[in-house]
C-alpha cells in the first residue's frame, strides 16, 4: 500500500504530467477564437449593426491582450490562485453575456457586452500566463518545444472547442456562449492544482528526447485529423452519429499525451541516484539572487575581459580559459592591483523585472521585430475573408481552417527549429526568428506579384510563420531576461500583434482596399449607368475584386518582415554570447 502511495506521489509530482495537463488547458484556452462564430449569434439575438459587432470584436482583442495583471500576479501568488482568477473571469463574463443573449437579464447597453466579453476573454491570459511560467520552469533546458507546443495547442482550441460542440447538437446556437463559459472553466478547476512548478530540472531522463518526439509525433497527427474532419464536413453531408464519433475520437487523441507520465512513473525502472544526480547537473535551474550577488563582480569583469575568440573555442577548452582569467581577476582584486567596479543592474541572461528590461535596447528590438512580422500575419488572418472574396472564393472556410493548421504546426516547429539552433549550433534563438520572418515575407511577395496559387502559399507560409514567433519570442524573453518575471514580459510582448494589426490592417490594408473598391464602384458607375447610383451611396457595400485588393498591402508587409529580419539579427549579434554561455556545453 506504501508502494502505490509512493508511486501515486511521484505521478503527482511529475513534471511531464504537468506539461500534459497545461496542454490540456491550452486546449480549451483560446476562446477569443471563437469570437467569429459567437458575434453571429449576439447580432441576431441583439439586434446590433456590423460596427457594433465590430465594437465587440476590440473588446474581445484588448482582453486577449492585455495580460499585465496575470504577469504581476504571477510573481506573487501561486499558480493555482492564478488559474482559480482566470476560471472567475471566463465564466462570469462569458456567462453574463449567454444571460442577455438568451433573455433571461434584460436588453443591456452595447458598453455593458462589451466589459463582459473583455472580462471574460482576458481570463484566458491567466490560463496562458499559469501554463507557460509553469512549464518554462520545469524545462529551463527545452523552452523552445514547451512553448512552442503550448501556444499551438492553444491555436488550436477554437477548432477543438468546435468539434466538441457540434457533438452536442444543441438546439440554440446561443448554447455554444454557455459551453464557452462553463467547458473551460471545469477543465481548468480539474487540474488548477496539478500544473505548477515542480523541481523539473532535478526530473532529467535519457528519455526526454523520446517523449518530446511522441509529443511531436501526437501533434502532428491531431493537426492532420482536425484538416481532415474539417475537409470532409465541409464537402460531405454527414450525420450527427459521425460527427460525435469524430469528437470522440479528436478528445482520445487529445488525451494520449499522458501516457508519457504514466510509463514514466508506473513502468520504468527507477534511475540510480548517481546517474539521477549526473543527468540533473545537466539542466540547473535559474541562479537565485543570493548566488548571482556572490560571484557578479568578478563574472562582469570576465565578460568585459574575455577577448572574443574564446567563444569561438571547445567547451572544455573556453571553460579552462575563462576560469584563469578569472582567477586572474580574483587574485588582482585582492592584490589591490585592480578596482573591480560592480555591475548596475542585471545582465543579459540574469533575472530581470519588467521595468528593468524596459530600458534595454535587446528588449525592444525583440519587441518592434515581433510587432513588424506578427502584426503582419495578423492583418493577414483578419482579411482572410475578404482576401477569399476577392477572388472570388465563396467560402472561406477551408482557407480559415488552413492557416488555423499551418500556424499550430508553425508554433510547434518553431519551438523544434529554434532549440536546434541554440542545442546543436549555440547560436541565438533569435536567428530562427529571423528564417521565419523571411518565411512569411516569401508568401506575402508571392501574393504581391499575383502568382498562380497566391491564396494557398500566402496561407501556408503565413501561417508557418506567424506561429513560430509566439513560439520563439516567449523562449527568447525567458533566456535573455530571466524566468522571474517571464509572466509580465510574456504578457507585454503580446501587445505586439494587436499594436501592428492597427496600423497594418486598420490603416493600411482598410485605406488600400477601400480605395479599389470605390474605384472599381465608380467605374462600374461609369458603365452601367445610374441604375448603380443608389446601391453606392452607401460605402458599406463597396466590394473590391481582383488581387490588385491586397497585392500593395502585401507588397508593404513583405517589406516590413525583411525589415523584422534584420531587426532580429541585430539581436542575434547582440546576444551571441549569452547564448554560448548558456548552450556552449551541449557542442561538446
Amino acid at each position: 500500500m506504501m508502494r502505490v502511495y509512493e508511486k501515486l506521489s511521484e505521478f503527482y509530482g511529475n513534471r511531464w504530467l504537468v506539461f500534459v495537463c497545461a496542454m490540456w488547458i491550452q486546449s480549451c484556452a483560446g476562446v477569443g477564437y471563437l469570437f467569429g462564430s459567437i458575434s453571429p449569434v449576439i447580432k441576431s439575438a441583439m439586434g446590433y449593426t456590423q460596427r457594433e459587432v465590430a465594437i465587440l470584436g476590440v473588446a474581445k482583442d484588448l482582453g486577449d491582450a492585455i495580460g499585465f495583471v496575470a504577469g504581476g500576479l504571477c510573481e506573487v501568488l501561486p499558480i493555482w490562485v492564478i488559474l482559480a482568477i482566470g476560471v472567475v473571469q471566463n465564466f462570469v463574463g462569458y456567462g453574463l453575456l449567454w444571460l442577455i443573449v438568451i433573455g433571461v437579464l434584460p436588453s443591456l447597453p452595447l458598453w455593458v457586452l462589451c466589459i463582459c466579453v473583455f472580462v471574460g476573454t482576458n481570463g484566458e491570459t491567466y490560463f496562458n500566463t499559469a501554463a507557460l511560467v509553469s512549464c518554462v520552469q520545469n524545462f529551463p533546458k527545452s523552452r523552445g518545444p514547451v512553448v512552442g507546443i503550448l501556444k499551438g495547442f492553444a491555436g488550436l482550441s477554437g477548432a477543438i472547442l468546435s468539434q466538441i460542440y457540434l457533438m452536442i447538437n444543441a438546439s440554440s446556437e446561443a448554447s455554444l456562449i454557455f459551453m464557452v463559459a462553463v467547458g473551460p472553466s471545469i477543465v481548468v478547476i480539474a487540474l488548477m492544482f496539478i500544473v505548477r512548478p515542480v523541481g523539473g530540472h532535478k526530473q532529467i531522463r535519457p528519455s526526454d528526447g523520446l517523449s518530446f518526439s511522441l509529443i511531436y509525433g501526437i501533434c502532428l497527427l491531431l493537426a492532420a485529423y482536425i484538416l481532415g474532419i474539417l475537409l470532409v464536413e465541409d464537402l460531405v453531408d454527414i450525420s450527427q452519429a459521425v460527427i460525435t464519433s469524430f469528437a470522440v475520437i479528436l478528445i482520445i487523441i487529445i488525451l494520449l499525451p499522458v501516457t508519457i507520465p504514466v510509463l514514466l512513473v508506473f513502468f520504468s525502472e527507477p534511475i540510480p541516484p548517481a546517474e539521477e544526480s549526473l543527468l540533473a547537473g545537466q539542466e540547473k535551474p535559474e541562479p537565485s539572487k543570493s548566488e548571482q550577488d556572490g560571484s557578479e563582480v568578478i563574472l562582469s569583469e570576465v565578460e568585459d575581459e574575455k577577448p572574443e575568440e574564446v567563444d569561438q573555442l571547445p567547451a572544455s577548452e573556453r571553460q579552462k580559459r575563462i576560469a584563469q582569467l578569472q582567477a586572474k581577476l580574483f587574485q588582482a582584486a585582492a592584490d589591490g592591483a585592480v578596482r573591480v567596479k560592480r555591475k548596475k543592474g542585471p545582465r543579459r541572461g540574469e533575472d530581470f523585472t519588467l521595468l528593468q528590461a524596459l530600458i534595454k535596447a535587446d528588449f525592444w528590438l525583440i519587441f518592434l521585430s515581433l510587432v513588424l512580422a506578427s502584426g503582419s500575419g495578423v492583418t493577414v488572418i483578419d482579411n482572410l475573408g475578404q482576401i477569399c472574396e476577392s477572388l472570388g472564393y465563396n467560402d472561406s472556410s477551408v482557407f480559415v481552417s488552413m492557416i488555423s493548421i499551418w500556424n499550430f504546426l508553425g508554433r510547434v516547429g518553431g519551438g523544434y527549429l529554434s532549440e536546434i539552433t541554440v542545442r546543436k549550433f549555440s547560436l541565438p534563438r533569435p536567428v530562427a526568428m529571423a528564417i521565419f520572418q523571411v518565411v512569411m515575407a516569401i508568401g506575402l511577395f508571392y501574393y504581391a506579384m499575383g502568382f498562380p496559387g497566391e491564396i494557398y502559399v500566402l496561407t501556408v507560409l503565413t501561417g508557418l510563420g506567424y506561429g513560430a514567433q509566439w513560439a520563439i519570442v516567449p523562449a527568447s524573453a525567458s533566456e535573455l531576461f530571466g524566468l522571474k518575471s517571464f509572466g509580465a514580459l510574456y504578457n507585454f510582448f503580446t501587445l505586439a500583434s494587436p499594436a501592428g494589426s492597427l496600423i497594418f490592417s486598420g490603416v493600411i490594408a482598410s485605406g488600400i482596399y477601400d480605395y479599389y473598391a470605390e474605384k472599381q464602384a465608380a467605374l462600374k458607375k461609369l458603365s452601367l449607368g445610374s441604375m448603380l447610383l443608389n446601391s453606392l451611396q452607401d460605402d458599406d457595400s463597396l466590394s473590391c475584386s481582383g488581387n490588385i485588393c491586397y497585392s500593395i498591402t502585401f507588397g508593404i508587409l513583405s517589406g516590413l518582415c525583411i525589415v523584422a529580419m534584420f531587426l532580429s539579427l541585430i539581436v542575434v549579434y547582440r546576444t551571441k554570447r549569452v547564448y554560448a554561455q548558456l548552450y556552449g556545453n551541449s557542442r561538446s
